[in-house]
């Protein structure tokens, strides 16, 4: 199915990112020629084909390490199953048919499942328990607020749960008996902290606290004497993260880029407050991990888009050889509690994830899903090219292009430019099925790393903030013209098109260079900075966005300048409009504000709205309906329009 929700839907994600130098100016870079036959004519699906291919993702353990827990929308909306480390046929959990609904984990010591559940997409999350015979109870009762998992106990005897009941902006730590599910209060957060990581011994909380999008300290807090203990001061702008604790509670790995470009990872040891350097690479370290004894770490790389995987076999001190699968890059590990077996994905561009199971002892490898629609076939769908082009001042911008199989210089087709979300996310690779529908059906499209975007060095990623609507926006409209430079492509068709800050960058090409793209597709998009920063709560994230977008008290000016709702008059291509009735992040008036506005310039404007969801899709449907709706805008205004009539000299 198009997997809208592996594509970027956050307002506001803290991320970080690998390096790019502001220096001389690049030359663009041309695709390299796929290693598959290129130039002929594939199948061409249906939605409802592309439709049969199911997500899946997380993964859990059972107790005796029999089964794994995971995620599907096999049922066309997501659910909690279950499979067998052996293989077989997974068995379905939880049975929602409106709301989606998120596997967590087994219970360490028992067959009780735990999962979370909101009420259409209104992210006001709650966090369930599922006994074996099927009863379902909510642990986080109330209709105003929202509570996620944070972690099981070094033992299993607790877990921890956070929720913002007692101030919405606040999102408190409660520690709740396995057993019972009696819960005491284990860190009140007054501070606006981004919670870490607990040590196995319970003494230790780590809390994160962002300065901006680019820029974030450690603190340490004593359970026992609420102490708070600031571990990162540093001058200039450098990021640190808690990554997580060692299992005999000595020391905290920690992610940072202070004097470097690239993230990488270090150890504080609790007892002496000595810094040691543990791992560093090429790329930004994403996030470090270790086992429940510390036998095996597991570091993520953030890899033009690509999350590469690192597992240490940390007594050794070496790396260990992870299997070669046909089919993609492993993901998402997660190791087993006995150390013995862990779980990941394998995904490509043309295979969507597929869980396994990796046996240390015995080096076997046991696929346990198949989600590839079994109408499709992969060699149908296209790989990706990572692909770079110089921006208006020099700046070499990196991005990710797919090339329809059947475009040709003497088949020339229309082009899609796809805005990254954020602000700071990159474009991510692997099966996005949403893309690969519109490639099959005939457009090339370029999924863009503006500047600010992660996974291209601490300069790049800070090029963009208090710039937004200006720099960032000038490298989407330079990346026309490295389209209309490929002899496959038609240049005098080429739209944009994107989701949450996205789907503002759409709105602001078609606002502020109102003749850089025919067409403009806008899903759950910013149109009014002012008014959605001045509603954000006073969560921790909130100064980090002001930092980097404009404060509304006391940049006004600057953000009605950037605001693509004040300047609406400007916007004269064709548009296209998707929001969720009850997105919370991006208000409906937002989008309403902005099509009202639109069409009075008698241009074409088509609205969509999703009565039953949020800042995303939570079923089949939604995504099937979207899609469908966008792919006939798209073929009306850009693949069917009239060829404009060349200038009379």
């Amino acid at each position: 199915m198009p997997s809208w929700s592996r594509l970027s839907f956050a307002l506001a994600t803290f991320v970080l990112a690998p390096a790019v130098s502001l220096s001389a100016p690049a030359p663009a870079t041309k695709p390299t020629t796929a290693a598959r036959p290129s130039s002929r004519s594939p199948k061409q699906y249906t939605i409802d084909q592309f439709m049969k291919t199911t997500d899946v993702l997380g993964a859990s353990f059972s107790p005796d390490e029999k089964r794994v827990l995971f995620t599907s929308n096999q049922t066309g909306v997501f659910n909690v199953f279950s499979v067998p480390v052996a293989g077989g046929k997974p068995t379905q959990l939880t049975r929602s048919t409106t709301d989606a609904t998120f596997a967590v984990g087994y219970f360490p010591k028992d067959e009780r499942v735990l999962f979370s559940r909101d009420q259409g997409g209104n992210e006001l999350t709650h966090l369930y328990v599922r006994t074996p015979d099927g009863q379902e109870q909510d642990l986080t009762p109330g209709d105003k607020h929202r509570a996620t998992f944070h972690g099981w106990s070094h033992d299993g005897s607790a877990f921890y749960v956070q929720s913002n009941e007692r101030e919405p902006g606040a999102m408190d730590v409660y520690r709740y008996d396995a057993r019972t599910y009696a819960r005491t209060l284990f860190f009140q957060n007054d501070g606006g902290y981004a919670v870490g990581a607990v040590s196995p011994d319970e003494k230790w909380l780590s809390l994160d606290k962002p300065n901006s999008l680019a820029d974030g300290d450690v603190h340490l807090y004593n359970v026992a004497t609420k102490e708070l203990k600031h571990l990162t001061p540093h001058k200039g702008t450098a990021t640190w993260k808690s990554a997580t604790f060692d299992p005999a509670s000595t020391a905290l790995y920690l992610l940072t880029n202070e004097g470097t470009e690239f993230t990488r990872v270090v150890r504080y040891v609790l007892a002496t407050g000595k810094l040691e350097e543990v791992e560093k690479a090429d790329w930004d370290v994403e996030y470090t991990t270790l086992s429940r004894k510390g036998a095996w770490r597991v570091t993520g790389f953030n890899e033009h888009g690509r999350i590469v995987i690192r597992v240490h076999d940390v007594k050794a001190h070496k790396p260990l050889a992870l299997p070669r699968l046909p089919g993609g890059a492993i993901t998402d590990v997660v190791l087993a509690p006995s150390e013995k077996r862990m779980a990941f994905y394998v995904n490509g561009d043309r295979s969507p994830p597929n869980l396994h199971v990796y046996d240390f002892a015995t080096k076997k490898t046991t696929r346990l899903t198949d989600t590839l629609s079994p109408d499709i076939d992969a060699d149908d769908l296209v790989d990706s090219e990572v692909v770079g082009f110089p921006s208006f001042d020099g700046l070499k911008i990196h991005a990710v292009l797919y090339k329809p199989h059947q475009a040709t210089p003497e088949n020339k087709l229309p082009a899609l430019v796809w805005a990254p979300g954020g602000p700071g996310q990159g474009t991510y690779r692997g099966y996005l099925g949403f893309i690969q529908y519109l490639v099959n059906a005939g457009y090339v499209v370029l999924s863009v790393n503006n500047r600010g975007t992660a996974g291209y060095g601490k300069t790049f990623f800070t090029a963009d903030d208090q710039k937004h609507g200006r720099e960032p926006l000038r490298d989407l409209v330079e990346s026309r013209k490295y389209l209309a430079s490929l002899p496959y492509v038609d240049g005098s068709r080429v739209g944009i098109f994107g989701a949450s800050y996205g789907g503002y960058q759409t709105l602001s090409a078609l606002a502020f260079h109102p003749d850089a793209f025919d067409v403009g597709v806008d899903v759950f998009g910013i149109s009014d900075w002012l008014s959605a920063l001045k509603e954000l709560p006073p969560v921790a994230f909130r100064d980090a966005l002001y930092q980097e977008v404009g404060n509304p008290e006391t940049q006004e000016e600057m953000l009605r300048a950037v605001s693509p709702l004040f300047h609406a008059e400007k916007i004269r291509k064709p548009l296209l409009v998707i929001q969720g009735a009850n997105d919370p992040r991006v208000k409906k008036a937002q989008s309403d504000a902005i099509v009202q506005a639109v069409r009075r310039n008698k241009v074409p404007v088509d609205y969509m709205v999703l009565e039953n969801e949020g800042h995303g899709f939570s079923t089949k449907k939604s995504e099937a309906d979207t899609s469908v709706r966008i792919r006939e805008f798209l073929d009306t205004h850009l693949k069917n329009a009239p060829v404009p009539a060349p200038p009379k000299n």
